[in-house]
């Protein structure tokens, strides 16, 4: 698959995933293509675990939500350093971004779907902070997104995209040629 047909290809899966594990080898790629991706001044503040251990992700489970992952085979998490590049200017956000765009490319090359989960990660009831206990992740590390990894049990839906012409333009906003 072409790197643009994969970014067309690409859409948040939220339904059920088949019972098929994901090959370490799979996984090992995606989170490869992650740590591929560009950090802002090389801080490289993005790092990555894959769970594909059936007890770990039974613990996981427990404060996972929403509830269409939890027959994901395996996730990987997203943790983010918040390390200054200069004059208290930070770029985590942006490169754990770019780390998971790339690894929802790899992850539909690879020919399983995921969804990027961060919102009930980050939200009120802090479930980064428990999955990260659970995981042994240090403090000064942030769990900050999740993607299940699986095989879709269901089929693929792809949402409508706005026509090019509403949110992009050539030589300025809203002109066209």
């Amino acid at each position: 698959m072409s790197t643009l047909k994969a970014i067309m290809e690409r859409t948040s899966y939220r339904g059920k995933y088949k019972n098929t594990p994901v090959p370490r080898e799979d996984l090992r790629k995606i989170m490869e293509a992650g740590l591929a991706a560009p950090s802002g001044c090389n801080t490289q503040t993005t790092s990555l675990i894959a769970v594909d251990d059936i007890d770990v992700l039974n613990k996981l489970r427990e404060v996972i939500e929403p509830h269409f992952v939890i027959s994901a085979p395996a996730v990987v998490c997203v943790l983010t350093k918040a390390t200054p590049a200069y004059d208290n200017v930070y770029f985590n956000v942006q490169d754990y971004s770019a780390a998971i765009e790339n690894m929802l490319l790899a992850i539909v090359e690879l020919g399983y779907q995921s969804c990027w989960v961060e919102g009930q990660v980050t939200d009120v009831h802090k479930r980064g902070k428990q999955m990260a206990k659970i995981l042994s992740v240090p403090d000064d590390y942030e769990l900050i997104c999740f993607l299940p990894v699986g095989v879709a049990e269901n089929p693929v839906k792809h949402v409508k995209k706005k026509p090019f012409n509403e949110r992009a333009w050539f030589n300025g906003f809203e002109k066209s040629e």
